[in-house]
């Protein structure tokens, strides 16, 4: 998953002219060209999902004519910080710095009006008719604009007074029913809340409904409810919020960061918009739990099973230092995928994030299951398995700044074979980049004993540690079923063997009979059928395979049978 475009400035980007506007750098007016992003999904990342906006700022680029001349100013008044000040459209600069210039610049002169329909027209550029041809499978999720509580702060050259939430919510609805209206299969993600302020106030507006105060979250949840009830189209898919957390006592503070969104335990050292959730100023209202406040909006004004989810388009792990940054990191994929969260996408990028990302990316499996810590929020564990159950992942993270620790899984539902398993760790990061490649990083690479589905592995300090462990369900299966109406109606020879099996068998009534050479750990290695009634041999090539302990499963409607056998050489 890619979010694609940028942040503050997707909010004036027009994609007929290629243009956007840089509201951080003078509102001064670049090339933008979004078709080439998309086409380079299209060819090379098949396996992606990626993310673009629409624009509800109602005001994009029009010209790259009428840039404030930033380099001869700057030269001529070393070390002015007047970054924020409007001056592209002939502004003239206040040489004191600050965000504030003299006079603001045209901004006739350098954008103009975009309404809904030229947002969403780049849909039809993209996947309509003698457009593009782009895959839009892989474009599904849109954001809808970027941090509009703000505007008045980040494009205050647009719009200098925020527009009303109930405003800027008839805005959102109306381009969202056209978005839908021209690719049904859309995902529109919003509203795309700033930080944590902006999660309950819609800048400081207090929106009553009929006597009843609601925070801005949940307002936006019910105008999106009432809308879908009244004209029957989903204007929001996915409630995507940005969260730029504060650690207010350090690297303490971020390791617990994961728990604000869905324990109601946890008290937030950072909570600030959170004390006017109930519309007055209640400090000990403390317990954040975002993500489940929304789920709880989501059921009352939608119902159960509405299939709306949550996600973050921009983050940060409070902290830069790599081993710290890598375990925050984990703790919040681990914690989102056993929640369902639909993406995670940071903004900002610490040493130590790579290699956790790669860890999880390639050994973790597609399902999460459940993990019970006695010390959870000292040492988890975030498990998974494969779609076929017999692969399971369990990474176990350390949030322990100074002490190793011991701990002890035991496997529970799921049958681990006995014996040694591989282990990865990541601990100990240095303060440079160390990821390169799937085959160049900081993993190390151990292996623990799994004895009657339990190991004990000890943990350095601020680590995580990803146990591969491989199931035993298939062979245990084989196994009971030695059911045979005859045990001595087949036998296997010579065992040990080196390169031919003879399978002979001696069966009174003819019929097709399945055999299948399976591995300790339980994988299906070779099939064949033959033909069984009377008495025959039927010969199976095993010199392809490696030494070892091996199994034979023969099955058909009257027989089924497990054969254990060696190959020695």
């Amino acid at each position: 998953f890619a979010r694609v475009g940028g942040g503050n400035n997707m909010s004036a980007y027009n994609w007929r002219q290629k243009l956007d506007v840089h509201p951080d750098w003078f509102n001064n007016v670049y090339g933008e060209d979004w078709d080439v992003y998309a086409q380079n999904i299209n060819d090379n990342l098949p396996n992606t999902q990626s993310m673009f906006a629409f624009q509800l700022l109602g005001r994009t680029a029009s010209s790259d004519q009428n840039n404030f001349g930033d380099w001869a100013y700057m030269q001529a008044h070393p070390g002015w910080n007047g970054y924020g000040q409007n001056l592209a459209g002939g502004g003239t600069p206040d040489p004191n710095g600050g965000s504030k210039a003299l006079i603001d610049g045209n901004i006739d002169l350098f954008s103009k009006p975009w309404p809904a329909d030229s947002s969403v027209a780049i849909l039809n550029h993209w996947f309509g008719t003698n457009g593009k041809g782009f895959n839009k499978n892989q474009l599904q999720y849109w954001n809808m604009d970027n941090e509009p509580d703000v505007w008045n702060g980040t494009h205050d050259w647009a719009m200098p007074t925020l527009i009303s939430a109930s405003a800027f919510m008839d805005r959102y609805i109306e381009l969202a029913k056209k978005a839908k209206a021209l690719y049904s299969g859309i995902k529109l993600c919003g509203p795309v809340t700033t930080s944590e302020w902006q999660w309950f106030k819609w800048s400081n507006e207090s929106i009553n409904i009929n006597g009843k105060y609601y925070s801005w979250l949940e307002y936006f949840i019910k105008r999106c409810a009432d809308e879908e009830k009244s004209s029957g189209v989903r204007v929001v898919d996915v409630v995507d919020l940005h969260n730029y957390p504060w650690a207010k006592n350090g690297d303490i503070d971020a390791l617990q960061l994961h728990r604000m969104y869905f324990d109601t335990t946890y008290v937030y050292p950072g909570a600030n918009g959170l004390f006017t959730v109930n519309g007055g100023w209640d400090t000990q209202n403390n317990k954040e739990y975002i993500f489940k406040r929304i789920n709880d909006w989501l059921k009352q004004y939608f119902g159960t099973n509405n299939g709306i989810t949550c996600s973050i388009s921009e983050w940060s792990p409070a902290s830069s230092d790599p081993n710290v940054a890598s375990v925050v990191y984990g703790s919040h994929l681990g914690t989102f995928a056993n929640n369902s969260v639909e993406f995670f996408s940071p903004w900002s990028w610490f040493n130590g994030m790579w290699e956790t990302l790669h860890l999880f990316s390639r050994y973790a499996k597609n399902n999460s299951v459940s993990s019970i810590s006695s010390d959870e929020n000292t040492v988890s564990a975030y498990t998974t398995v494969n779609d076929a159950a017999d692969s399971m992942t369990v990474m176990i993270i350390n949030r322990d700044m100074n002490v190793s620790r011991t701990v002890t899984v035991n496997l529970n539902g799921f049958s681990a074979f006995n014996g040694k398993f591989q282990t990865l760790q990541l601990a100990q990061l240095p303060s440079t980049e160390t990821f390169v490649s799937h085959t160049n990083n900081a993993l190390k690479k151990d292996s623990i004993n799994v004895n009657s589905n339990s190991f004990t592995i000890t943990v350095p300090a601020l680590s995580t540690t990803a146990v591969l462990i491989k199931n035993t369900n298939i062979v245990t299966a084989i196994n009971t079923l030695n059911t045979s109406l005859d045990n001595k109606a087949i036998l296997v020879y010579p065992n040990p063997v080196k390169d031919m099996l003879q399978v002979k068998f001696d069966f009174t009534n003819a019929e097709p009979t399945e055999m299948i050479v399976y591995n300790q750990i339980g994988q299906k290695l070779k099939v064949a059928t033959v033909n069984s009634g009377g008495q025959f041999v039927s010969t199976i090539d095993v010199s392809a395979f490696s030494t070892g302990q091996y199994f034979l499963s023969v099955k058909n409607s009257r027989y089924q049978k497990n054969i254990p056998f060696i190959i020695a050489r």
